[in-house]
């Protein structure tokens, strides 16, 4: 699906009002933020270039700056018993918080949000250290979610404040930058959270997937991704669809205890070496029937990598009008049930793998059979 003329007007009128220069970073509310951040370092290839906490001055939470790429996160955890960031990581488990956008001007960013209907969460504030500055403002997502509005010219990362560290032990393991990023929302509240984006950021409806789209014998979703129109910010919304059994959705909804970020989609231009690596350190990733690659040939007939090689490594692949993609999905992330990654290379495809659906759900659906929570 395409932009029509007509939104294609709305997006760049839009676009004019608000710009915006794609994802700036996702930071998660973690238990412990410094053995997180040495897993993702370890296993998936992150530096750790910047720390936060009582030796900068800060005393309710330490923090880490990690970076692949232009892919950027930070991990928090909270020093005190109370507190937003104990209470979140109570509810929720590990999760993300921020879904970070970045922008050329934060206090018209946050204005704009704001006479289109956005709840603010925190003002547009400076934050400076002898490296430079940024202005930041925040406003109300689904669920705990936060959007914050960054305006960093130069990309100065760790953020200000931050001490900047150096990392030579880390090796990564070819991630480029954050691609889309996965909402789940309650069952009715799909819709809702698309007028939101679209009313808010002067997003558009770029797919939309019902129940018969994406289903498998035992649970269904649906699903409408909005995105800004160039690519650079992707955005599928997810709701629970009624089923036989409990879906996914509601699996995350149960253990995550409200909406929140399903997974974040990170893109790189070579998924085959990119898996090797994470497979070599031991990542978990989902597995898919070898019946799958059987029609493989036929799915995608102008596919140019090797069959036997993507069936060794559990790579699914899909093709749309633009071209081809490849995508292999992690295991969960903790032992809550609702946190997880996708890695995605695309050679011309704009799609999600629509195609892969039925094969990703039922290796969902086997993971929720052994925890018993289908």
């Amino acid at each position: 699906m395409t932009s029509t003329p007509s939104q294609n007007s709305a997006i760049d009128h839009h676009r004019e009002e608000f710009p915006i220069l794609g994802f700036h970073h996702v930071e998660f509310w973690v238990g412990n933020a410094y053995q997180a951040a040495h897993y993702y370092r370890a296993i998936h290839g992150y530096r750790i270039v910047g720390y936060s906490g009582p030796e900068t001055g800060v005393r309710d939470r330490a923090s880490y700056a990690l970076q692949q790429g232009d892919v950027r996160l930070l991990l928090t955890s909270t020093l005190e018993p109370n507190g937003e960031i104990a209470e979140h990581f109570k509810l929720h488990g590990p999760g993300v918080k921020d879904v970070a956008i970045h922008v050329p001007d934060a206090e018209a960013a946050l204005d704009y949000t704001l006479s289109h209907g956005a709840e603010v969460v925190t003002k547009a504030s400076i934050t400076e250290d002898d490296r430079g500055k940024w202005k930041s403002a925040s406003i109300k997502a689904y669920g705990d979610t936060v959007h914050s509005l960054i305006e960093n010219p130069d990309i100065m990362w760790p953020p200000p404040g931050f001490r900047v560290r150096s990392d030579s032990i880390a090796v990564p393991i070819g991630l480029e930058r954050i691609d889309h990023v996965v909402a789940n929302v309650m069952l009715g509240e799909m819709d809702a959270w698309v007028d939101f984006y679209e009313r808010v950021f002067g997003f558009v409806l770029l797919r939309h997937f019902d129940d018969e789209a994406i289903s498998t014998e035992y649970s269904a979703l649906m699903s409408k991704v909005v995105w800004d129109g160039t690519g650079v910010i992707r955005l599928p919304i997810n709701e629970p669809a009624v089923g036989l059994h409990k879906s996914q959705i509601e699996e995350y909804l149960d253990f995550y205890r409200s909406p929140g970020v399903q997974h974040l989609a990170i893109a790189t231009s070579d998924l085959v070496s990119t898996v090797e690596a994470a497979r070599e350190r031991g990542l978990g990733l989902m597995s898919v029937p070898d019946s799958y690659y059987d029609e493989v040939p036929t799915r995608v007939p102008d596919l140019d990598v090797d069959v036997a090689t993507i069936k060794r490594l559990g790579i699914l692949v899909d093709q749309d009008d633009g071209g081809y993609l490849l995508q292999i999905f992690t295991r969960m992330m903790q032992d809550r049930p609702t946190f997880f990654f996708e890695f995605i290379e695309r050679r011309g495809a704009i799609g999600f793998g629509e195609g892969n659906f039925k094969a990703l759900f039922e290796a969902i659906e086997r993971d929720q059979a052994e925890r018993g929570n289908l």
